[in-house]
């Protein structure tokens, strides 16, 4: 309430606040007579003043109104609960329920706590046993914490079905293989020699661009070749070199042989044509394939034993993706013996199978690779910070005292899927021999290096024998970056679905899948009675 108190010489008077603010206002009055006028101004003042300040924090305060609309009523509704001798209620409301937060989130939830499926179901049990405010945040911290266990259960689901079906071959694809595999047996023309005979000698032709495809997927083959053929300058001068395995050697010659790519080139050979793989190489291969460990990490429970809680939803899915089955598969591992299956070539390109060529690539044979094997994009740099962030770290184990000692984690990694060759330079160095050891140690080690790939023996074998090239020539992570930008991928010589949702699959991304699609056969009578890429 408002005081008014006089000096004790009667000089002055002075309005105050009884709660100890300070003085609304001081008058002087005259040393030795005191006027009737002075006291009626101060009466004045006072009955113009007090009402006013009285009424305006009344207002303020009852209304509560969140936002204030004048400087004045900031001020009121500041003060107002003060003058009044009360404080706040909402403020104190929220010291109260922060308090009860802070010491539920610390404490242990109740084991018998039965909890509502819903908030609209927590209300209606609240309403009905009035529950106090404690109950209330124990009941709503256990089902935050119930529902973000069961997303994050459904996340890692979400997962494992992906990976199942990323590593499962489509019935389209399968039935495609079916019907062509019939078709060489049955059909003259499916069993014509490819390419004729008087087109052999360019097969060793150092003035062609030679291309090396080595994939048992014979729809993903077929959209390699056709994109490689439609976007260059002079197909005319393009080789393809398409290897396969002996199940799929069948249905991947029929196609080719019905389908021709001319004025392209194709030659189409199994593994087990090559004679010199088979006598010296193989066995190599075959204990990794054969390997108790190994056959446990790529054909086992891959869920068994994965703790949810210690890892996160994309560290979960990239091993995953590691664990796929064709890292084991000689065809994967084919590309380091490059050299020695084709010991006529000077200069070639090697493509994965699930790329997408989208400008002619000629050039690549005239860059100077100064004096290096491979030129490959590095992926340590780059715009997209998920799919060109990739160091040695991201592949090898360095808790590995043989891992630390002879690499760097720093160190930039490179990209497999298009890759330019210099086989004169490859075949003055050791790196299929290096390549060779360092997975033969890696399975001594039970897999604690790195788990089974061909890219991590590569980034060993190939350390100081690669050039990079522009990263326009090939761009990554199409099979894994839902983010990817489009604009991007309309520019790219090359774009890569690496990553489980290639294009072929319905787990493929849909605004990504029309870049590889369109140079599928649709015309072809297989495509379309296998009901290829349909739901």
């Amino acid at each position: 309430m408002m005081q008014l108190s006089f000096s004790p010489s009667m000089r002055s008077l002075t309005i105050s606040s009884s709660n100890g603010f300070a003085d609304l206002m001081k008058i002087k009055i005259a040393a030795r007579h005191f006027s009737y006028r002075t006291l009626f101004h101060a009466i004045l003042i006072l009955a113009f003043l007090l009402p006013f300040v009285f009424i305006l924090t009344a207002v303020v305060t009852l209304e509560s109104v969140p936002n204030c609309s004048s400087s004045l009523g900031c001020l009121g509704r500041r003060w107002g609960p003060s003058f009044l001798g009360r404080a706040d209620a909402s403020e104190r409301l929220v010291r109260d329920l922060y308090m009860i937060l802070n010491d539920v989130n610390t404490a242990a939830v109740p084991n018998d706590l039965e909890l509502p499926d819903s908030f609209s179901q927590l209300v209606l049990e609240m309403k009905n046993h009035q529950y106090d405010a404690r109950t209330f945040a124990f009941m709503l911290r256990a089902m935050m914490e119930k529902f973000e266990r069961e997303i994050r259960e459904s996340k890692f689901a979400e997962l494992m079905n992906k990976h199942f079906a990323a590593t499962s071959i489509p019935k389209g694809i399968h039935c495609l293989s079916l019907r062509l595999t019939d078709e060489y047996s049955s059909n003259v023309h499916a069993r014509v020699q490819l390419p004729s005979p008087e087109l052999l000698p360019l097969l060793s032709d150092n003035s062609y661009h030679h291309f090396i495809l080595s994939t048992d997927n014979v729809l993903a083959a077929s959209v390699v070749v056709a994109s490689a053929v439609q976007s260059s300058l002079k197909p005319e001068k393009i080789v393809f070199h398409v290897i396969t395995d002996k199940k799929t050697y069948s249905a991947m010659h029929s196609w080719f042989a019905l389908n021709p790519v001319s004025p392209a080139i194709i030659e189409v050979k199994g593994i087990h044509q090559f004679d010199w793989l088979m006598k010296e190489n193989i066995p190599v291969l075959e204990a990794v394939e054969n390997n108790k460990g190994v056959r446990t990490y790529y054909h086992g429970n891959h869920i068994a034993g994965a703790k949810v809680d210690d890892t996160t939803p994309r560290m979960f899915a990239s091993k995953l993706q590691w664990k796929s089955p064709k890292y084991i598969s000689l065809l994967n591992h084919l590309r380091i013996y490059i050299p020695e299956l084709f010991p006529n070539l000077e200069k070639v390109v090697f493509l994965d199978d699930d790329i997408v060529i989208q400008r002619d690539l000629s050039p690549l044979w005239e860059l100077d690779l100064g004096g290096k094997v491979n030129g490959a994009v590095e992926t340590c740099r780059g715009e997209d910070d998920w799919v060109m962030s990739k160091h040695f770290k991201n592949y090898f184990n360095f808790s590995n005292p043989l891992i630390a000692k002879h690499l760097d984690p720093d160190e930039c990694a490179w990209a497999y899927g298009m890759n330019i060759f210099d086989l004169r330079a490859w075949r003055k160095t050791d790196i299929r021999e290096t390549y060779e050891y360092w997975l033969k140690e890696n399975l001594k080690s039970n897999m604690t290096m790195w788990k089974l790939g061909t890219l991590p023996p590569a980034l060993i074998a190939f350390r100081d024998h690669v050039h990079p090239i522009d990263p326009s020539w090939h761009m990554l992570g199409l099979g894994y970056q839902i983010k990817t930008n489009v604009e991007s991928v309309k520019k790219a010589a090359v774009i890569h679905y690496n990553g489980q949702s290639k294009p072929w699959l319905q787990i493929g991304f849909d605004h990504l899948r029309p870049f590889w699609s369109k140079y599928v056969n649709h015309s072809n009578d297989f495509v379309r009675s296998c009901r290829i890429l349909e739901s």
